[in-house]
């Protein structure tokens, strides 16, 4: 992860939304020299506009000697000549203006280049992938998206390393708002990245939860949908789940192009319905859907929201109706919707909620599950192997 020297809080969090959630953030050299010596396989440090030019050239000087594979990266408020000269003199790998947060990208994403070059560093092996969790509905209003940020906050805080959750209603998608997010980049400005999208190019797109949980936004104009090639969904997902112990998906209410291409990634899938008519008969067509798409059965989990509403209709005939029992029930609360208007999910905001108990009840359940469920191997939508894989549900995506 690289290393950000800067001791303004406003500029370290506009340098760490490109460099990446991850990347550490220290006051001065010094704390950077102890960083050093206990990251041996570092590859970028980003120097900051307020840190001096002499002291930043003899910290360059050295580093080219002792760890020629890091990169330094030094951001200026004005780049002339002189600095030029003096980075070109003491080895520094770039120099940019410190608004240019494009330029900054591309720089981290070389010296990675640089340090994999040099150490012959690879991606991560196959087996380390992490799984796919998609909460989907045909129905909106049934708490799809609330169930999916309480799910990856919960996974997140019962021991999986890193957790990521993907926005993948591109029009209307309110996981940022949930989360009381404000991210400098969406899925959107994937777009741009498209040609040369691997996940040092990616990270710095992510948005940071609170330390292990990061989550990649829905655009903020609805019509940049439009943009977003299906097949670049798939990709961006292959990534994550390359990167991530979990990634959660939170999809539009429709089988979609690109619902379509979460569900050809997805390990398991969450299918969310409440005690009400419209959305029974919804969700059943959903299940006839998955049917003839091939979706593995056994990935299916079926989670019954407001399960105690007392509105004629029980959990038993839901079951019969869909032919699948009740994987989850979440009981009503209006606790819920005050705990997101606030600004903080149910299960941060009182962990002993029933609510929260039921949410970290399945995520215990999801992490205990092997990446093979049932013993059915990884594949896509078709049940066959997942690499390579061409699938029903990638009909225009190539």
């Amino acid at each position: 992860m690289p290393i950000v020297v800067e001791n303004s809080r406003a500029n370290a969090d506009l340098f760490t939304s490109v460099t990446g959630p991850e990347s550490l953030v220290v006051g001065s050299l010094e704390e950077l020299k102890r960083s050093l010596s206990e990251s041996p396989n570092e590859y970028a440090i980003v120097l900051g506009p307020a840190v001096d030019l002499e002291a930043s050239a003899a910290l360059a000087d050295t580093l080219r000697v002792t760890r020629p594979s890091i990169s330094v990266i030094l951001i200026r408020r004005r780049v002339d000549t002189s600095v030029l000269a003096e980075a070109l003199r003491s080895g520094m790998r770039e120099v940019v203006d410190e608004r240019d947060l494009t330029g900054l990208g591309s720089a981290v994403t070389r010296a990675q280049q640089v340090w994999q070059a040099l150490n012959g560093g690879a991606a991560p092996a196959e087996g380390s992938r992490g799984r796919q969790v998609t909460v989907f509905s045909p129905k909106g209003g049934v708490g799809k998206t609330t169930l999916a940020v309480n799910l990856a906050v919960a996974l997140s805080e019962n021991g999986a390393k890193r957790v990521v959750l993907v926005d993948l209603d591109l029009a209307f998608g309110d996981v940022a708002i949930t989360l009381q997010l404000f991210p400098a980049r969406t899925i959107a400005d994937t777009v741009h990245l498209e040609s040369g999208l691997d996940f040092t190019v990616l990270e710095p797109l992510l948005t940071d939860y609170r330390g292990q949980l990061s989550a990649l936004v829905a655009p903020v104009q609805p019509d940049a949908k439009d943009n977003i090639p299906p097949s670049l969904v798939g990709r961006i997902l292959n990534l994550l789940k390359s990167h991530f112990d979990f990634v959660v998906v939170d999809t539009s209410p429709s089988f979609d192009e690109y619902a379509l291409q979460a569900f050809d990634e997805t390990d398991e899938m969450l299918l969310v319905t409440t005690l009400d008519v419209p959305t029974l008969k919804n969700v059943k067509v959903a299940v006839e859907t998955l049917d003839l798409l091939n979706f593995p059965k056994p990935r299916r989990r079926l989670v019954l929201n407001r399960a105690d509403d007392k509105v004629g209709l029980t959990p038993d005939k839901v079951e019969s109706t869909l032919g699948m029992t009740i994987s989850t029930p979440i009981p009503t609360s209006s606790q819920v919707a005050h705990a997101t208007n606030s600004g903080e999910p149910i299960i941060s905001a009182q962990p002993r909620h029933p609510v929260s108990q039921a949410i970290n009840k399945l995520a215990r359940s999801i992490a205990a599950t092997g990446a093979t469920p049932e013993g059915i191997p990884a594949a896509g939508a078709h049940g066959r192997p997942s690499t390579p894989k061409r699938s029903l549900l990638r009909r225009n995506g190539r």
